[in-house]
């Protein structure tokens, strides 16, 4: 008797012969050698800072103003402030040059009164931050020693996705762990379309301690700077981001020889939803959502003596093709002030080319600049007022910052009585605050929905 198998039982089998056959043949990196000859580079850093904290990670500035006033510093026994003790942290670095320069976070060490570095040989140092730089998130340290072992850079450009990285650091204070993974996406913008590095993501695994450490790629070479998680656990979640080490060089180039870092400025507000949005493309000119949409061009700044407007999409700076909005501040940041680039944009569906004179950038004035100018209202109560239609009054559009607003006047209250006067309609209320006592009250009488409310608003 003869017995036939099923077709889908012997299709599965070939399936499976071809699958083991093909796994057989794919070999998986081997990081034994890499680890072996760039762990001797890799620093573990902790640090120390006068600022006092309790065991809960409360300062003795955060006593209550009650417990103060009664015990003063001298808190009854059982009180749930400790004894304060100096805040200390943790984060890793990599030497660079045989003579003592480390790079690592500048989160790793702000606000740290002390540095201290180890070795892998278990030798420590007291290091002296040269500069640090809190926008690309860089520090560069120095310790006095000699004929250390220092890593080679690789070019972070050349990164590819699905590429293999690995790390090295000291998560949770496991000195010297290692963890594998690929890159998963780069260029990816982080807090804000105003941010000037170009993050690589990696499903590398990274963890509290592992910041400042370094990401190689397979031939050893530092690729990247491991910098933060995407967590809502506090811990690893499969997504970590380094910083690449091409902006990473430029960077700790300017803290050696400055001690600080210079940036290029252009001075545009871009609108990130641009990227993702093809009818808004279209209807600008373009076939597809990429460069980047300028929303509004900051006068005075090098984009508006240029010539740059508001709607224009920049499409190529220096020569370089603008994909999305976050491609640009990079770009612009490594840029040496007073140089001149072009840049090509679309506007109104036509390219045109411009000649940019990059400024320096700089955060206090930028935020002067984009700050809008807060408007003041023609009364000394620095409110906004109109009359109240068919009934007797006043109403209360906008309050801005001043002596009613302190006193409790609302949007919405309508004005009837100031100083014992009624107040019919705007035209009674700009005679009446017009002579306002100085440095004293004057009564107000509103109605708030269907309630009376009497407030006593300072005029000094």
């Amino acid at each position: 008797m003869q017995h036939r198998l099923p077709v889908a039982f012997l299709a599965a089998m070939a399936f499976l012969a071809s699958t083991l056959a093909y796994s057989a043949t794919v070999v998986l990196p081997d990081f034994t050698v890499l680890v072996e000859q760039q762990s001797p580079s890799v620093v573990k850093i902790s640090t120390v800072a006068s600022r006092m904290t309790n065991s809960q990670g409360q300062t003795q500035e955060d006593i209550p103003e009650l417990f103060r006033y009664f015990f003063g510093d001298q808190l009854p026994e059982g009180f749930e402030f400790n004894t304060p003790q100096p805040s200390q942290g943790l984060g890793s670095g990599f030497i660079i040059s045989a003579d003592g320069y480390i790079l690592t976070n500048n989160h790793v060490i702000e606000g740290a009164d002390e540095v201290n570095v180890r070795l892998t040989n278990g030798d420590e140092y007291a290091a002296t931050v040269i500069g640090a730089d809190p926008a690309s998130d860089v520090a560069l340290l120095k310790i006095e020693a000699s004929k250390l072992p220092a890593v080679t850079f690789g070019n972070s450009d050349e990164l590819k996705v699905g590429e293999w990285v690995l790390a090295i650091g000291s998560p949770f204070n496991f000195e010297y762990s290692v963890t594998q993974g690929i890159v998963s996406a780069k260029g990816r913008a982080l807090g804000g379309s105003d941010r000037y590095v170009p993050f690589i993501q990696t499903d590398v695994a990274i963890n509290p301690g592992n910041s400042g450490g370094p990401l190689f790629n397979l031939k050893g070479e530092v690729v990247g700077i491991n910098s933060q998680i995407y967590t809502r656990s506090g811990g690893f979640m499969g997504v970590s981001f380094a910083i690449p080490i091409n902006i990473v060089k430029n960077v700790a180039e300017q803290l050696k020889e400055n001690g600080s870092v210079l940036r290029g400025w252009l001075g545009v507000e871009m609108y990130p939803p641009f990227n993702d949005d093809v009818d808004l493309a279209k209807s600008l000119g373009l076939e597809r959502p990429e460069g980047a949409l300028l929303a509004r061009v900051i006068q005075g700044s090098p984009a508006a003596d240029a010539g740059l407007l508001a709607d224009d999409v920049l499409v190529e700076f220096d020569g370089i093709k603008i994909k999305r909005y976050s491609d640009l501040p990079p770009l612009v940041g490594v840029i040496s002030p007073g140089a001149e680039v072009e840049v090509k944009v679309v506007r109104a569906g036509k390219n045109k080319s411009l000649t940019v004179k990059i400024g320096v950038f700089n955060p206090q004035a930028m935020a002067r600049s984009v700050t809008p100018a807060q408007p003041q209202a023609d009364n000394p109560l620095n409110i906004f007022i109109e009359d109240a239609g068919e009934r007797n009054g006043v109403v209360v559009l906008d309050i801005l910052d001043g002596p009613a607003l302190r006193a409790g006047l609302r949007k919405g209250d309508i004005i009837t009585m100031m100083r014992n006067e009624f107040v019919r309609d705007k035209g009674d209320f700009d005679r009446i605050v017009t002579d306002l006592p100085e440095n004293g009250a004057v009564a107000v009488r509103i109605l708030r929905g269907e309630n009376i409310v009497y407030l006593a608003i300072p005029t000094k």
